[in-house]
Parts: structure tokens; C-alpha cells; sequence
């Protein structure tokens, strides 16, 4: 795709590629380091996902890993230097931890997490909307292993996804989770069975495709829709979440294109041809 109302961010440490129409796929590129991401990665990708939810033409996004892991977490030992030393570490900007901790995105994030996802890495699928794991994935919050505390959006998310009980183990002991495991907890959407013997690049592309193909199942709707039914679940109840979707968005989505357009192609008996949403 090349047709953008503005260029897309370049990334330092992730790649940007576009599988399919209206999908972006982000790819965390320091494999050496686990995808360990550091102050720079966080600016990167807050960039990234505020271009996607700027731009007309893109609908869904998709964030994996290069090499054995997804995310392992922060950059500890950037984290090390400025604890130890006299130079500060760079602001995490106001969306935190990879651009999605307290993301106010209009749009879809789903996460193919291709391997390792520990602390940071953990907490941004939790923050996503779907997972999609290998099954080689191992997921945990070990951060009481390293005296600090998972403060990246995940705990009240994750007490709502998994339970208190689950979620008290995760946190407490640290411990962590197979992709099967966390998919009985409703923590991953689909593990995909892949051979742990295959070459990284092998194992992450068969997890990206099962994320692409939901993707593409998302950018087949309304535009408007979707961005519509991502409101209202935040720490509020139904009352409150349906009040906000009735006051701020509902009379916007009735006077667009694409409800018209869902409306007749159901009369007319064929597949709707959606309109980049200008909601």
C-alpha cells in the first residue's frame, strides 16, 4: 500500500509492512535482545499506532517479533545504566509501555506472539485486543523477581480477562504460562501448533498468517463498526459504556456511508464494498 494520507513513522528498532489492505504489521526488531524494548521503541511505536489510527486506509494492526522471542520485556539494562548512573532515562510517552498501555486507539491491535513474551511483553498482549500464540510461547510477569511491579495497564486488565485468583498467581509468584495454558485462561485467543525445531522465521511467519487471516476478517467490516464497538470497555459498567456509545458515537455512525452500504448490499444479496471510515 502506498496510497496514505500521510507517510508512515520510520521505526528505529521495529519494522513496518503492510500484508494486506488496511493491515499494518509491525515487527520488533531487535532479536539479539529479545525484542527487549528500549525508551526509543516506546516513542517508535507510539508513533506507529497513532499513524494507524489517523490513517484513513488502515484498519487493523498486527504486532509480532523477529527471531525466538516476542517481547521479553523492557530494557533492563538501559533501565540498569540510569539507576546506576547519572543520565536519566527518556520519558515513557503517555500511551506507556509499547504504545498501547494506556493507548486511547480507535482501532484493533492484534498481537502473533511467535515466542518468549515476558513482563513488558506480556503486558502489551494483554493490552491488545486479540492473541494469537505459537505454541512454543511462554507468557509471564516475573517482574516480582526483579523488584519492580507490572505497572503497564496489565494488573486491572488482567483481573478482568483471567480472574482474580488466576491473575494473583500470575503476578505473585511470577511464574509463567504455556501458550496452551494461557489460552484455557482466556489470555490467548488461538495457539497455533507449530514445530519447535523449525527455523524462527518459519514458526513466526505461521503465526502472523493465522493473525493476518482474523485481520483480514476484521478489515472485511464496516470500518465504522469496528471502530464503534471498541468504545465502552474500559472500567466502566454496561449502563455507562452504553450511555457513551449512544452520546458520542451512535448518531455519527447512522449518518455515515457504511451503514448505508451494509444496510443495501444485505437487501441487494452481495458482499458490501466498505468506504474508509470518517469517523
Amino acid at each position: 500500500m502506498s496510497n496514505f494520507a500521510t507517510p508512515p513513522p520510520q521505526p528505529e528498532a521495529s519494522l513496518l509492512s503492510f500484508p494486506a489492505p488496511h493491515v499494518v504489521l509491525v515487527t520488533l526488531n531487535r532479536p539479539r535482545e529479545m525484542n527487549c524494548i528500549n525508551a526509543q521503541g516506546h516513542a517508535d511505536l507510539d508513533a506507529v499506532w497513532q499513524w494507524m489510527d489517523e490513517e484513513p486506509s488502515l484498519r487493523v494492526g498486527i504486532l509480532t517479533g523477529q527471531g525466538r522471542a516476542f517481547c521479553a520485556g523492557a530494557d533492563l539494562k538501559e533501565w540498569n545504566a540510569s539507576t546506576s548512573g547519572n543520565k536519566s532515562r527518556a520519558p515513557m510517552p503517555p500511551s506507556g509501555f509499547g504504545g498501547l498501555a494506556r493507548r486511547k486507539g480507535k482501532k484493533p491491535v492484534i498481537c502473533a506472539v511467535n515466542g518468549m513474551c515476558f513482563g513488558g511483553g506480556a503486558e502489551m498482549i494483554i493490552n491488545s485486543d486479540i492473541v494469537i500464540a505459537a505454541s512454543r510461547a511462554l507468557i509471564g510477569l516475573p517482574e516480582v523477581k526483579r523488584g519492580v511491579v507490572a505497572l503497564a495497564g496489565a494488573l486491572p486488565r488482567l483481573v478482568r480477562t483471567v480472574g482474580k485468583q488466576r491473575a494473583m498467581e500470575m503476578v505473585l509468584t511470577g511464574r509463567s504460562l504455556s501458550a496452551g495454558e494461557a489460552e484455557k485462561w482466556g489470555l490467548v485467543n488461538e495457539v497455533v501448533s507449530v514445530d519447535e525445531k523449525e527455523k524462527d522465521e518459519v514458526i513466526s511467519a505461521a503465526v502472523v498468517s493465522s493473525a493476518l487471516a482474523v485481520a483480514k476478517e476484521i478489515a472485511g467490516n464496516s470500518p465504522d463498526s469496528v471502530l464503534g464497538v471498541k468504545l465502552g470497555w474500559e472500567g466502566v459498567g454496561a449502563d455507562e459504556a452504553t450511555g457513551m456509545l449512544n452520546d458520542t458515537w451512535v448518531k455519527r455512525l447512522y449518518e455515515g456511508e457504511n451503514i448505508k452500504e451494509g444496510l443495501r448490499a444485505f437487501v441487494e444479496k452481495r458482499k458490501p464494498v466498505w468506504v474508509d471510515s470518517k469517523l
